[in-house]
């Protein structure tokens, strides 16, 4: 393949479409093979904006905002970041011959719950936990009262855990629903699930282009209304289980089709996989991988698009503990100790020009030993601080 210097008139041109914290990491991964990055989010001074070539803050859900910044930088590929966005402008690009990654359709189905359940369970026969959609309150008690308590309810787009709960009883049900109106994207519909009780949970970033498709190690990670608090790679589970997964993550992104990383996340009971959710890009579990692989998440997301070849060599297991603000604050401070850095530990700080209470601004990592990572790295998590 031949690279050339950004901004050569024939320069490999990505546009980021979603400008936060795993767009940022894709940004310098392909700024590093001389490819030209321009960032789009719907504010500015997004953590990718800080380091793009040229950056622009747009209603990402405006069809024809979306379409004429497209239109003016004439990307190579374009990479949806984010949920909320519209896909009527990524479906309109590819008409117009651009490169959406994977692609358009893939990104219909993945960005909204519901089409990526449906495709899952009913397109390809995979096993899923019982799920329902709703679009009322009473449709969501009678789905509620149907499906059993505890049930989880999501909207059926949104992303990092907003909008999402548990209703563990009756009493709960329109808590849930005013809960749902937070969602980052489309409240409009609600998808309601069966809770199951699994052993744990696990992401397996399945990486594909035309040279193949190759797994990382499994992850394994907490969760605390719906965003990740830490995870950890690779998370013990036996082969049999494991080449499961790889199976189910082969059958539904080979039914996606296109270029790219994509996360699977499932849950496991006894020797039982349910396929849950997928995103069509990086994930936030997986910003581990910044060092536990040679090549990171976003390292391979870069090659699988450019066509390189996906192999990576692992360094050893180890964890990552998400820093979440404490205070709501414009041009934040973050407060990190230097026992954070040691030669097996690092911490990487998004750059997000706001804090709100609950946001997550930065990641603690740490390679060890799984539990030894997990320990230190919710304690360096622990020791930041916002003001």
């Amino acid at each position: 393949m031949t690279f050339t210097t950004p901004l050569q008139k024939d320069a490999i041109k990505i546009m980021l479409l979603g400008s936060g914290e795993l767009g940022k990491e894709v940004a310098i991964e392909a700024q590093r093979l001389g490819v030209e990055i321009i960032a789009v989010d719907k504010y500015k001074n997004a953590p990718a904006h800080l380091v793009a070539n040229r950056s622009y803050a747009i209603d990402m859900q405006d069809e024809a905002a979306v379409l004429e910044v497209i239109e003016k930088e004439q990307p190579t590929y374009i990479l949806p970041e984010v949920e909320a966005i519209s896909i009527s402008a990524l479906f309109e690009a590819e008409k117009r011959g651009f490169h959406v990654i994977p692609n358009a359709e893939a990104v219909n189905k993945t960005m909204n719950r519901k089409n990526i359940r449906v495709f899952a369970a009913d397109t390809l026969g995979l096993k899923t936990s019982g799920f329902e959609f709703v679009t009322t309150l009473k449709g969501l008690k009678d789905a509620g009262d149907r499906m059993g308590f505890p049930c989880v309810i999501k909207p059926v787009m949104s992303s990092s855990g907003h909008g999402q709960s548990i209703a563990k009883s009756a009493d709960d049900i329109e808590k849930s629903w005013e809960i749902a109106k937070e969602a980052r994207g489309d409240a409009s519909e609600l998808i309601v699930e069966e809770f199951v009780t699994f052993d744990y949970e696990i992401t397996l970033l399945t990486v594909r282009n035309e040279t193949g498709t190759t797994f990382c190690e499994p992850i394994g990670h907490i969760q605390k209304g719906g965003d990740f608090i830490l995870s950890w790679q690779p998370i013990p589970m036996s082969n049999a289980t494991l080449q499961k997964a790889k199976n189910i993550a082969k059958t539904v992104t080979d039914g996606l089709g296109g270029r790219g990383i994509f996360g699977v996340e499932f849950f496991v009971k006894d020797e039982e996989v349910y396929f849950s959710e997928l995103s069509p890009r990086p994930h936030d579990t997986g910003m581990v991988t910044l060092i536990t692989q040679s090549q990171s998440q976003f390292a391979l997301h870069v090659r699988a698009v450019l066509g390189l070849p996906l192999d990576y060599t692992t360094y050893g297991a180890g964890a990552c503990g998400a820093y979440k603000a404490k205070n709501e604050s414009h041009n934040p401070t973050l407060e990190v100790p230097d026992s954070a850095f040691t030669k097996d530990s690092f911490v990487r700080v998004f750059g997000k020009p706001e804090t709100h209470v609950g946001r997550r601004m930065a990641v603690s990592l740490v390679l060890d030993e799984v539990e030894c990572a997990k320990e230190r790295a919710l304690e360096i998590a622990t020791s930041i601080s916002d003001s």
